[in-house]
C-alpha cells in the first residue's frame, strides 16, 4: 500500500530555506501560488514565489520540487530566474488566502481562515490545498477565543471573491521575525488592497520602521490610507529625517495637516529639517543623536549608548554640548567615540576624553562635502553645528547612502535582476 503523503500547513514554509541538490541554499520560501478551480475542487498548487540571494522574487514550480521536510525546500537545481508575475488567475497564498473571512457550506457560519494545508497527490507532483484551518467568531477579542477547527477544503465557500476588510493578524504572525526591509520587500509585492490591510494591522513603530524601508511612491500610497491622526502618529515614530523626507513628498495642504496633527516637538523637529535644502547636511541629519554634558561619565554614555532602538551609526559616538541637550543644544564641545568610551573607566568624566579636533559640518554643507567628510575621517556619523556653535544633528552614512544611490534605489533592490 502506498504510504499516504506528509501535509505541511504553509505557515510553516514562510521564510524556509530552499536548496539545490548540492546542499547549497538558493533562496527562501516568500509565498506559494495556487489556482483555484471551479465548484468546490481543491486549488491546484502551482508552486513558490522564491526570493534569491539578490532579493529577485523568482518561480519556482512544484514539479521542480523534490522535497518539502524538515524547515527547508529542496529543488531539482534548475532554475528559471526570471521575475515572478502574478497573473489574473493565480491567487499568493499567504497574501491573499489567509486571513479570510469565508463561510461554512453546511451552516452559513462565517469564519476566518488562519491556515491552510498542502499536500502531494499520489504517485505524482502535482500539489493541492486540501484542508482549512479556521476559527469561529465575528473577531477582535471575541474571535481569540473561538473555536478552531480543521476543515476539508470543500467545506467552506467564498475563497473566489476579493474581500473589502480582509484582516491581517495570520499573515502578521508568520512574518513577524523579519527584518523590517525584508518585511517593506513583502509589503512591496502585495496588491495595494492587501498592502493597506497589512500597514492598518501593524503597530504604529512596527510600521514607521517598515515605512522607512519602502520607495517614495510606497511610502505615500500607505501614508494617504491611513487615517490622518494615525498617520500622524506613525510620523512621530518615524526618525525625524525620514519623516521630512516622507512628507516633502506630499501636496504642502497635506503636509501642513498632518504637522498640526503631530506633537509640538516632533513637529518643530521635523519643521526645522524641512527648512533646508534636501541635498545639505542640514537635509541629511537627524535630529536625536546622543548629546550629553561635560560633567556625564563614561558609565552614562555606555548606557544611553546601549539603548536598544538606536541605529548602529548613531551609537558609535556621543556628543558632548553644554546644555539644553536637546538639539539645537548649548555650544558643542566635541565627540567621544564608542572604542574610546570602552577604554576608560565608567567614573571618567566624558568632557575629559572628547574629540575636539574634527571640524563639525555647517548646515548648508552640500552632499559632494559631506560624503567627502565622512571619507576622510572614517565616520560613520559627523554634527552638524550651526555659526552660533550649537549642535542641530548628525549626518549618518546611511542617510548620505540614500541620498548618492538613485533615487529608485529601493525599487530596484526589489526587483533587480540576480546578475544586476
Amino acid at each position: 500500500m502506498a504510504a499516504v503523503a506528509p501535509r505541511v500547513f504553509v505557515s510553516h514554509l514562510a521564510g524556509v530555506p530552499v536548496f539545490d541538490p548540492n546542499g547549497d541554499q538558493v533562496g527562501r520560501v516568500r509565498d506559494l501560488v495556487a489556482m483555484l478551480r471551479v465548484g468546490r475542487r481543491p486549488p491546484r498548487l502551482l508552486g513558490l514565489v522564491v526570493e534569491v540571494i539578490s532579493r529577485r522574487r523568482i518561480f519556482l514550480p512544484m514539479t521542480r520540487v523534490t522535497g518539502i521536510e524538515s524547515g527547508q525546500v529542496i529543488t531539482t537545481g534548475v532554475l528559471n530566474v526570471r521575475r515572478f508575475e502574478q497573473r489574473p488567475t493565480e491567487r499568493l497564498v499567504l497574501g491573499e488566502l489567509l486571513d479570510r473571512r469565508v463561510r461554512l457550506v453546511e451552516s452559513g457560519e462565517e469564519v476566518t481562515v488562519l491556515d491552510v494545508a498542502i499536500q502531494q497527490l499520489p504517485a505524482r507532483r502535482d500539489w493541492e490545498i486540501d484542508k482549512v484551518f479556521v476559527r469561529k467568531g465575528k473577531g477582535g477579542a471575541l474571535r481569540r477565543r473561538g473555536e478552531t477547527l480543521t476543515l476539508e477544503w470543500s467545506a467552506v465557500t467564498g475563497f473566489s471573491l476579493e474581500e473589502h476588510g480582509q484582516g491581517a493578524e495570520s499573515l502578521l504572525a508568520t512574518f513577524e521575525q523579519l527584518r523590517p526591509a525584508d518585511l517593506a520587500n513583502v509589503l512591496h509585492h502585495l496588491s495595494p488592497k492587501r498592502r493597506a490591510e497589512v500597514a492598518a494591522a501593524l503597530d504604529d513603530d512596527r510600521l514607521a520602521d517598515v515605512l522607512e524601508e519602502l520607495p517614495d511612491d510606497d511610502q505615500v500610497e500607505i501614508l494617504g490610507k491611513l487615517k490622518e491622526e494615525r498617520a500622524a502618529d506613525v510620523l512621530e515614530a518615524m526618525d525625524p529625517d525620514d519623516a521630512a523626507d516622507l512628507l516633502s513628498e506630499l501636496p504642502e495642504e497635506d503636509k501642513e495637516r498632518l504637522l498640526a496633527l503631530m506633537r509640538p516637538d516632533d513637529a518643530a523637529d521635523v519643521r526645522r529639517l524641512l527648512s533646508y535644502e534636501e541635498r545639505t547636511a542640514g537635509g541629511l541629519m537627524t535630529t536625536e543623536p546622543i548629546v550629553l554634558r561635560p560633567d556625564s561619565t563614561v558609565a552614562d554614555a555606555l548606557a544611553r549608548v546601549r539603548q536598544q532602538d538606536l541605529s548602529p551609526a548613531l551609537a558609535a559616538q556621543v556628543y558632548v554640548c553644554r546644555p539644553p541637550d536637546e538639539t539645537p543644544t548649548g555650544k558643542y564641545l566635541g565627540t567621544v567615540h564608542f572604542q574610546r568610551l570602552l577604554r576608560d573607566p565608567p567614573f571618567t568624566l566624558v568632557s575629559s576624553i572628547v574629540d575636539s579636533d574634527l571640524p563639525p559640518l555647517p548646515p548648508a554643507a552640500p552632499l559632494r562635502a559631506v560624503t567627502q567628510h565622512l571619507a576622510a575621517y572614517n565616520m560613520v556619523a559627523a554634527p552638524v553645528v550651526d555659526e552660533s556653535g550649537s549642535l542641530l544633528g548628525v549626518v549618518t552614512v546611511d542617510d548620505v547612502l540614500d541620498h548618492l544611490l538613485p533615487d529608485d534605489w529601493r525599487e530596484t533592490e526589489f526587483e533587480e535582476s540576480a546578475h544586476g
